[in-house]
């Protein structure tokens, strides 16, 4: 018995610690605070479970045992002295007011609670590395990762952030409906990046992680719910197309799959057509951006029968309107990759030695794989081999450095 609850308490804490933290924030008004009810609740159920049984609902159990843990916590503190009555009159407070407002358009609070770390008093360097911290779960170095800089200055900023939050006195509020579109562009980033590590996690032995693959599609399809918007519906194509491929993307052995070698016949046909409808909606607004562009490329390769089938000139013209709106390295790295598929190598490859010259990508895995592909199409078997080796030496992502593995292994001596 003990151990089937322990097994439970071990997957619920994997599957809805996150959410658990989100409605404990919107109670107390603060992270840490926060953090500490969640933990202390969760050790509360390790000792009462096994005795007294999993409650019906053990999500609301924990998220009401962890509010009066808090309090607790706080009434025992000798630091606050005489304050600490009153910290507890305002924390039972701040929780009626939020019951209050439990009828906002917005019922989920993991949803409430990026919308609130994407507040416009808060650095909009800090919003997005600090929700993906806080709200969703990630680590320093897997938001470090996704914003291609070093764990140490990322710690920093979250830092920087949570102290700002504290010290400007930053409400944990639920936003008005108005005050939506101001965030708008903050939340998708977050969602996007959400999406992005669970598509490709930066470490770990598995290429994906689903879990989060799946929260971010649903919070985009509450948040399309809530907010009718262009980009919105853009990304929420973009991740389902992605999504479309996921069965296989990996082989048996959990090691990657490139594009053109998978199983068509395989792809989520259903997913497919609904991210097409939704982008070709996008479009025809006329008020679409990156999300909507990204889709369409997306649509493009998901639409193909075979790779011979591919449309590499849309998806090169789709890249170049894409650059104009958002130029950056990893669009011109992506541009580089089709305009060597359409073109061939050597205009890729030219592409990305430039990018690389410039300083920009020397860390990013990616690039270096890219570049090793487009050298080995030329026949150019020893420089291919220090991009992948260069490749490999960045990656900490297992099935990713076995691709480069068996890729070197392969390249004739």
């Amino acid at each position: 018995m003990n151990h089937s609850v322990n097994q439970f308490l071990d997957e619920l804490y994997q599957r809805s610690s996150r959410h658990i933290f989100a409605s404990l924030v919107r109670s107390l008004g603060d992270f840490d605070s926060a953090e500490e009810a969640m933990q202390d609740a969760f050790a509360s159920a390790v000792h009462q479970w096994p005795t007294e049984g999993i409650p019906e609902n053990p999500v609301s159990w924990l998220v009401s045992t962890g509010r009066f843990k808090a309090i607790d916590r706080i009434r025992r503190s000798a630091k606050l002295g005489e304050l600490s009555e009153d910290i507890a009159i305002r924390i039972d407070a701040i929780s009626s007011s939020n019951a209050l407002k439990s009828t906002h358009p917005i019922e989920d609070d993991r949803l409430r609670l990026i919308f609130t770390c994407c507040h416009p008093a808060i650095d909009p360097a800090v919003q997005v590395p600090l929700t993906l911290r806080e709200v969703c779960g990630l680590t320093t170095e897997e938001i470090a990762s996704a914003f291609l800089t070093e764990p140490k200055t990322m710690a920093q900023r979250l830092v920087r952030g949570k102290a700002k939050i504290r010290d400007a006195r930053i409400p944990v509020e639920i936003p008005e409906a108005s005050e939506l579109p101001a965030r708008l562009d903050s939340v998708l980033s977050v969602i996007y990046l959400i999406f992005n590590e669970g598509y490709s996690a930066s470490r770990g032995e598995s290429l994906t992680r689903v879990e989060l693959t799946t929260e971010a599609i649903r919070l985009c399809r509450l948040l399309l719910s809530l907010h009718e918007d262009s980009e919105v519906r853009g990304l929420l194509a973009l991740m389902i197309l992605h999504e479309s491929r996921h069965e296989t993307r990996t082989d048996s052995s959990g090691d990657i799959v490139l594009l053109d070698e998978q199983d068509r016949t395989r792809w989520n046909q259903e997913l497919i057509i609904e991210g097409c409808e939704l982008v070709e909606q996008s479009l025809r607004s006329g008020r679409f951006g990156t999300y909507t562009l990204q889709a369409a490329i997306a649509a493009v390769h998901a639409q193909a029968k075979s790779p011979t089938d591919t449309d590499w000139s849309q998806i090169v013209a789709l890249y170049d309107v894409l650059l104009r709106i958002t130029p950056g390295p990893i669009v011109q790295l992506n541009r580089a990759v089709a305009l060597a598929m359409r073109d061939g190598p050597d205009s890729g490859l030219a592409v990305i030695d430039a990018i690389l010259q410039r300083g920009e990508l020397c860390h990013y895995t990616l690039a270096h794989s890219a570049r090793g592909e487009l050298l080995l199409r030329l026949g150019r078997i020893e420089l291919a081999r220090e991009a992948f080796q260069a490749a490999l030496s960045l990656s900490s992502q297992a099935s990713e450095q076995r691709f480069l593995e068996k890729k070197l292994a392969k390249l004739p001596q």
